[in-house]
């Protein structure tokens, strides 16, 4: 019996006559392992978006290649292995262009400050990668804190309002670092870093020693900023700053964005790749 040949609609001229900028895979889960500094690897699991350009005179790509090369590999998702992983895709399809996000938790163990008692913090990190005519990559991290308001401690006879907050740093850079450098600059430059597990000794500690510490919004990207100028391997970074704050319905926020490179149209007002609705 002859096999007839499967026809390959994708591959099918169109006549419309109209390019599409990026077409592929979108929140795609894989599991996968990412540098540690502390333990050389860890497993994960990304949530992923994987896209190409596609030709006028092309139907549709072909999806499941985009797969197939992160199956590749899955083994190591870093920032060296990313324009290699562009270039697969850019291959396996056939583009001019190719584009890569990806979102992860990150686990570092942290031990309580007073106790020694040992706990996993969970970071969200991300990196954005295009490649064209040239390659781009940005790398950012996501750390919980914690803050004291200068001002409610300065008004107040007794107390200060407190509240958790978020910091997010997004950056291009022109040499490898570890992603746990950048959470201990923005770990030092809030009225306290905050901790998965903690015995009453430690809160005691961590209590005082934020509202020993006071910080607004501002003076948190401020901190943050000339720590990172201090590493001289940045050309561009975004640091935003947000209270969720305990006596107003309202989050506090700021932001510092320094540009020392040509920046990429595609990644013009980068923000970070976000999966609960928002763009």
């Amino acid at each position: 019996m002859i096999s007839q040949p499967i026809p390959d609609i994708q591959s099918l001229p169109d006549a419309r006559n109209i390019p599409i900028d990026k077409v592929g895979v979108k929140g795609l889960r894989y599991p996968i392992a990412v540098k540690d500094r502390r333990k050389g690897r860890q497993h994960t699991v990304g949530l992923f978006d994987l896209f190409v350009n596609l030709p006028h005179e092309f139907k549709g790509t072909h999806m499941s290649r985009f797969i197939e090369v992160l199956n590749e590999f899955r083994g190591e998702i870093s920032m060296e292995k990313f324009e290699e992983i562009l270039e697969k895709i850019k291959a396996s399809l056939n583009a001019q262009s190719a584009h890569m996000n990806v979102e992860f938790p990150y686990f570092i163990e942290k031990t309580a400050p007073v106790s020694g008692t040992p706990g996993l913090m969970s970071y969200t990190c991300f990196m954005r990668g295009a490649l064209g005519e040239r390659f781009d990559l940005i790398v950012g991290v996501e750390v919980p804190v914690t803050t004291v308001c200068p001002c409610s401690k300065e008004i107040s006879q007794y107390g200060a309002h407190n509240q958790r907050g978020m910091v997010r740093v997004q950056l291009r850079f022109k040499k490898f670092f570890w992603i746990e450098e950048i959470i201990e600059i923005v770990e030092s430059s809030v009225s306290s870093e905050i901790f998965s597990l903690l015995k009453r000794p430690d809160e005691k500690y961590v209590t005082e020693k934020a509202y020993d510490n006071p910080m607004f919004v501002e003076d948190v990207v401020r901190g943050a900023l000339s720590r990172l100028r201090e590493k001289n391997n940045f050309p561009w970074y975004r640091i935003e700053a947000e209270n969720f704050e305990s006596i107003h319905n309202h989050s506090a926020y700021a932001l510092i964005e320094k540009d020392f490179s040509p920046q990429p149209e595609c990644f013009q007002g980068a923000t970070p790749l976000r999966y609960n609705g928002s763009p």
